[in-house]
């Protein structure tokens, strides 16, 4: 199954659903667009020295383009892709920023660095991790015991639109309504604190986070993925820090 395809149909789907939903995926501040920024420089400096496929073949554009409320024209898979970069870059930044501010030089050879991190990456284990970032943002969605019918609708109305078989409908579908599953997240994270970020990333981005149990949920994933407050917090500001948790 190619959850970049899934989790590139969800972020569509969201980010045309309401206004706070897209409020929330593009952030309310500077920052996701100036990571989008970076990459876009990272990813285009990499074609012109090594081409071939990249963060910047399509996937971040069509991201910016859909978090801005652009054209939803574009392939889910390149929106998927989009926001997995997204994730990388800010966990990369996140758990860079936690041993020390970085100048703005250093931020650029930063996000050149995860460009080619991410490049080497195979698809398979590109996917893998796709696939957890859309189980940990289905989760997210779920922490408060209620899933929005109308949300889950549009949702499903791009899916199919997008050309998602029934396959990936009925998992998305069976994951709405299975368990929560935090011990297969923490599981997939052991020993990749970049992924932990991503996952909280994606998590943090999913909901507009303004009840205790959505607070709860973020707090607990957090600490059973083992990340600092220090990168914790990195995150929030990246993502606007509208919530206020505590690790």
């Amino acid at each position: 199954m190619d959850f970049m395809d899934l989790l590139g149909s969800v972020i569509q789907g969201t980010t045309g659903s309401s206004q706070a939903a897209s409020a929330r995926m593009s952030n309310a501040g500077n920052g996701i667009q100036d990571l989008l920024g970076s990459l876009l420089g990272a990813g285009q400096s990499m074609t012109q020295r090594v081409g071939g496929d990249n963060l910047a073949a399509g996937g971040l554009g069509a991201l910016l383009g859909a978090l801005m409320g652009g054209s939803k024209s574009t392939t889910v898979n390149s929106l998927g892709g989009g926001m997995m970069g997204l994730l990388g870059m800010m966990a990369y930044k996140a758990l860079k920023s936690s041993m020390g501010s970085e100048t703005p030089a250093q931020a650029q050879a930063s996000a050149q660095a995860y460009a080619q991190e991410y490049s080497r990456q195979t698809p398979q284990q590109k996917n893998n991790d796709a696939e957890i970032i859309l189980i940990a943002m289905i989760d997210a969605a779920k922490a408060d015991g209620q899933v929005d019918s109308d949300e889950l609708t549009r949702i499903m109305n791009t899916m199919k639109s997008s050309g998602i078989g029934q396959e990936g409908m009925n998992y998305v579908i069976q994951k709405l309504q299975g368990p929560m599953e935090t011990a297969k997240i923490v599981a997939a994270v052991r020993g990749r604190p970049d992924l932990a970020a991503q996952v909280y990333s994606a998590s943090l981005m999913a909901i507009n986070v303004d009840t205790d149990a959505e607070r709860n949920y973020l707090n607990k994933l957090a600490k059973a993925m083992g990340l600092s407050q220090a990168v914790v917090q990195n995150i929030e500001q990246l993502t606007s820090g509208s919530a206020d948790l505590q690790c």
